[in-house]
């Protein structure tokens, strides 16, 4: 159940709020000026239901499914999911650091939560996206950029190389970087040649 949002500027009203407790403060005078974009399925492979809600708000029963096992009291969250059919949920607020990327780097800056925004699109590492997380996905970073100095757009896999591999090859950079015609610096080497 979807619960109100505090009134703050990180909230977008777009978004469905299903508030998370897995957030901290940012580094004080930290600008947010990255967006990294991660899948997620729960379990890996099924789409729909509430299994990530319940994840990100710490409300999982790690008894439902086997694979819960594995990641039995996990604390996670993003800022924002994208369901496959577009629908947009908002778990912290953009002036918080939720805990998505963990050990990461983005061209020699350490600790990517601190100054990102994170976006987890219902998937799985090597499927393909829908048309309609493609466009929210675009209406999201659009709003974003007119909210946040943003610099750069990327994948888990790109500042935790090695470690994940999300949102794999199923994502199309090369839609979404036609999708918004933002200048080439704003996305990794290497992107055009996926999907």
């Amino acid at each position: 159940m979807s619960e109100a949002a505090p009134a703050d500027a990180g909230w977008l009203s777009a978004a469905r709020a299903c508030p998370s407790p897995n957030f901290g403060p940012r580094p004080l005078g930290m600008a947010i000026d990255l967006v990294v974009i991660h899948s997620i399925s729960l379990p890996p492979g099924q789409y729909g239901g509430d299994a990530i809600e319940r994840l990100f708000t710490n409300r999982l029963d790690w008894d439902a499914h086997p694979y819960y096992g594995e990641i039995r009291g996990l604390q996670v969250s993003a800022h924002f999911v994208v369901r496959r059919d577009g629908e947009l949920l908002q778990f912290v607020s953009c002036e918080q650091r939720a805990w998505h990327a963990g050990r990461s780097s983005w061209r020699g800056r350490e600790n990517c939560n601190d100054y990102s925004i994170g976006i987890e699109l219902e998937g799985l590492e090597g499927e393909r996206f829908e048309v309609a997380q493609y466009d929210a996905l675009v209406a999201l970073l659009r709003e974003l950029a007119q909210r946040y100095p943003l610099e750069g757009v990327v994948g888990h896999e790109h500042v935790a190389p090695g470690r994940k591999l999300d949102p794999g090859p199923g994502f199309d950079w090369a839609r979404l970087m036609s999708m918004l015609a933002w200048p080439r610096r704003y996305f990794p080497e290497g992107v055009l040649g996926a999907a």
